[in-house]
């Protein structure tokens, strides 16, 4: 019964053959109407919280790339125990368990075969499910979990269709199961810094939000051994528009309080033709068979812009290249009010105050130390001494993650964040593909947006009793 149950569920959804997620990220939708669906909720997910879990018992399903960061953040924080390991190739699962070796953790593995990642999911003894495997497998594999009475932390984006993005809306709501993407870049401490200072006025009304995803890839995707089947550069080979829309997203929208008093209306996105990737391939063609099939595909623009605008006015500009040749990792973080704005990358942290240009270093200082969180202040040493990676948010975002796990509080960001942030890349690949027209986005909390309150606590006024085992 239960084998059968997965193999409809695969031929379902499309995974079976776990290839890319049909010919266009609108994942079928005719034209820009087709998607606005008529959604009554069921249960507003935005504030919920479940009951506390004392021992948080984690499956990690893709042990490529972004499974083995947490696996070697989770060693770390009490109250928790890995389950269960999972991974196409079983090297990789020998891996990732041997990592555990002299620890509490003693994982079933699960690899082999393609459908081996639902085993996992249906094992009883897992609270959670982290998904950390090629995207376009986020959406389904999450709403498997949540329907085996599993929460789900997703990788980014957490879908790459529109239909997925309800599809995990309508499931965590019957459910009442956690959905939360693992955006990690919403825990970088002048992101987290900058958000108390906007809930405290510092910024005065905010207008504007600039965000991106700008660094070269190009080493990483024609790599042969980077990312499994390639699949990085099947996406740029197959799809337009952002499709990597949520690092800087998040933390602007937080912010804002998108989906918290504020949501998106409408985008338009512009993209440039592929003056590099394209060549590239052919380059490579030239001297290896292997990039043969990959001479002859036409790849998405080396840049993409797309401008969001909110119910209330404000604007948003999300930016994508991981192509050129732009010079330093650039996650561009900027919050304009009508009082004040701030700036990271490619400058270093720069706050204006009053409309009088950037403060001087030591005003900025104290500036820094005057409105820095709870949360910075309690975990800027812990993440040195672990070695978290991205700047010490990859450890900030799992531990908060099962420190509201284990106190039964609401998380940082819901199944509507998800959604509506992964949302980006379906719709700005049909601007592009349609002269840049604007294109209504979906209100994922049908209508509960008006009424939710601001999250994520970052002054910890509740929780914050997990403890870092270093």
């Amino acid at each position: 019964m239960m084998k059968n149950n997965r193999r409809n569920f695969l031929k379902w959804t499309g995974l079976a053959g776990l290839g890319l997620a049909g010919t266009s990220f609108m994942g079928g939708f005719a034209s820009a109407p087709d998607y606005q669906k008529s959604h009554k909720q069921r249960f507003n997910m935005s504030g919920y919280a479940a009951p506390k879990i004392e021992k948080v018992r984690i499956g990690i399903i893709g042990l490529g790339n972004r499974g083995p960061a947490h696996l070697e953040t989770m060693r770390y924080i009490e109250g928790v125990e890995i389950r269960a390991l999972c991974d196409l190739l079983p090297e990789r699962t020998a891996a990732a368990k041997k990592r555990l070796d002299g620890t509490i953790h003693n994982p079933t593995l699960y690899s082999g075969n393609k459908e081996e990642w639902m085993k996992l999911c249906e094992q009883e003894d897992i609270d959670l499910v982290m998904i950390t495997t090629p995207y376009y497998m986020h959406a389904n594999m999450a709403v498997y979990a949540m329907e085996h009475g599993k929460h789900v932390a997703s990788e980014v984006p957490a879908a790459a269709t529109i239909e997925e993005c309800w599809k995990l809306v309508e499931t965590a709501e019957r459910t009442r199961k956690h959905c939360m993407m693992l955006e990690n870049y919403a825990y970088g401490f002048f992101q987290v810094l900058t958000l108390n200072m906007a809930r405290k006025g510092f910024f005065g009304e905010i207008v504007h939000g600039e965000c991106a995803y700008n660094t070269s890839k190009m080493g990483n995707n024609f790599s042969k051994t980077m990312y499994w089947d390639m699949w990085w550069l099947r996406l740029y080979a197959s799809k337009k528009g952002n499709i990597y829309p949520t690092h800087g997203l998040g933390s602007v929208c937080q912010i804002m309080n998108i989906n918290r008093g504020d949501r998106f209306d409408y985008l338009v996105s512009m993209e440039s033709n592929d003056f590099m990737m394209g060549a590239k391939a052919k380059e490579l063609a030239t001297k290896d068979d292997f990039f043969k099939p990959f001479a002859d595909k036409n790849y998405r623009g080396n840049i993409n812009t797309s401008i969001i605008r909110t119910v209330k006015g404000r604007t948003i500009m999300v930016q994508h290249d991981a192509t050129s040749p732009r010079g330093p990792h650039t996650v561009i973080h900027g919050i304009t009010g009508t009082k004040g704005m701030a700036l990271e990358y490619p400058l270093p942290p720069r706050i204006s105050k009053d409309l009088s240009g950037w403060v001087p270093q030591d005003e900025y200082d104290a500036l820094a130390k005057e409105y820095t969180p709870t949360i910075i202040t309690r975990m800027s040493e812990l993440t040195k001494q672990v070695g978290s990676s991205h700047g010490g948010g990859d450890l900030l975002e799992d531990w908060r993650l099962i420190d509201c796990l284990h106190n039964g509080l609401p998380l940082d960001q819901d199944v509507y964040d998800a959604s509506a942030w992964s949302s980006i890349g379906p719709l700005s690949e049909w601007s592009v593909l349609n002269r840049s027209n604007s294109i209504d986005i979906p209100d994922f909390t049908a209508g509960a947006w008006e009424k939710n309150l601001p999250n994520m606590d970052i002054n910890l006024t509740q929780g914050g009793t997990t403890k870092v085992l270093v």
